[in-house]
């Protein structure tokens, strides 16, 4: 049940690309990123203090929000956005899929999580099922400002990965249980990097927008407001919280691993919404795809890190 709850999670995120996309038309990166996630944590904690919830954390716990608010919300945005204004969806899907090895690498690092060779090899051959559709899709957007090997776009694109990749870890660490202050929820955790996450990008977009009164096309402020609170729904109150509570049944490495399918799932999202029929080559990607995931799934499970009990709240935090 909860692998089909990860499937679901992956597939209303992937229909926030198209929304994202949109609003980049006629509003810039980071002012996008501010507007979005103050919306969301307005809704996230005014719930949370209708529910009288305690606020009151340890000065650890405030410091791991903080670096949460940074790398989740703040950069991971920022790349994404600027770098989605120049790459095509092909291309920025790909980039992404270096988050499970970033989510690898910090989950070794934080949670000694190894990397055996069952892992590897699953890897590699859901990287493999990604190279004929890479190879039907092609992009529209050319690249700019390049440097030997990368475009500035592209090193955006791999910056974010690896924020969101560190996000998800420090979200983990956020949520274990702590020796002082009150525990944190997903929900909380989430509202709070928001919050600041999101006032960090507005205090950036004072200085570097047009503000005439506000960073967005004249004409198009009523299509900016309502993409930009569909996004907020699906992906900062449904699929953020979503993906904290999942953490409590898998590890980052496999959740991150999981979002190989995003690319699938984005194309399956423009057939129903812009009557674009899918290749027969994607469903011979998600074939391949699907031997890597059972495969890293099948050692996580082997070494105990998905059936191992999390030090994690289960229930809301306290509340006064």
């Amino acid at each position: 049940m909860n692998i089909f709850l990860v499937l679901f999670m992956y597939a209303s995120w992937s229909s926030v690309f198209s929304l994202a996309k949109m609003a980049l038309e006629h509003s810039p990166p980071i002012f996008l990123t501010a507007f979005r996630m103050l919306l969301a944590a307005v809704l996230l904690l005014g719930y949370l203090a209708l529910r009288k919830t305690s606020f009151k954390f340890s000065l650890r716990q405030w410091g791991l929000l903080g670096l949460l608010s940074l790398f989740s919300i703040y950069l991971t945005n920022a790349f994404e956005f600027w770098g989605l204004q120049h790459l095509t969806a092909a291309k920025t899907c790909f980039i992404y899929s270096l988050s499970p090895f970033f989510a690898a690498l910090f989950s070794y690092l934080h949670f000694k999580e190894k990397m055996n060779g069952r892992k590897w090899l699953g890897m590699g051959i859901g990287f493999l099922g990604f190279i004929p559709l890479l190879a039907a899709q092609k992009g529209a957007s050319e690249l700019v400002t390049t440097i030997p090997f990368l475009s500035w776009p592209e090193l955006a694109m791999v910056a974010a990965s690896a924020c969101t990749a560190y996000g998800w870890i420090l979200l983990r660490l956020v949520m274990q249980t702590p020796k002082m202050g009150t525990p944190i929820s997903p929900l909380m955790a989430n509202g709070i990097s928001m919050f600041i996450g999101g006032g960090i990008a507005l205090i950036h977009s004072l200085f570097i927008d047009s503000w005439h009164p506000i960073p967005v096309e004249p004409g198009y402020v009523g299509s900016f407001m309502q993409g930009i609170l569909f996004m907020t729904l699906i992906s900062n109150i449904l699929c953020y919280n979503l993906y904290g509570f999942l953490l409590k049944k898998f590890t980052a490495t496999f959740l991150s691993f999981m979002g190989l399918l995003s690319p699938i799932f984005a194309s399956m999202n423009s057939w129903f919404f812009l009557n674009e029929k899918p290749s027969p080559i994607i469903f011979l990607c998600t074939g391949i795809v699907s031997i890597g995931l059972w495969l890293v799934y099948s050692a996580e499970l082997r070494q105990g890190y998905i059936t191992a009990p999390r030090k994690i709240p289960e229930a809301e935090t306290t509340t006064t």
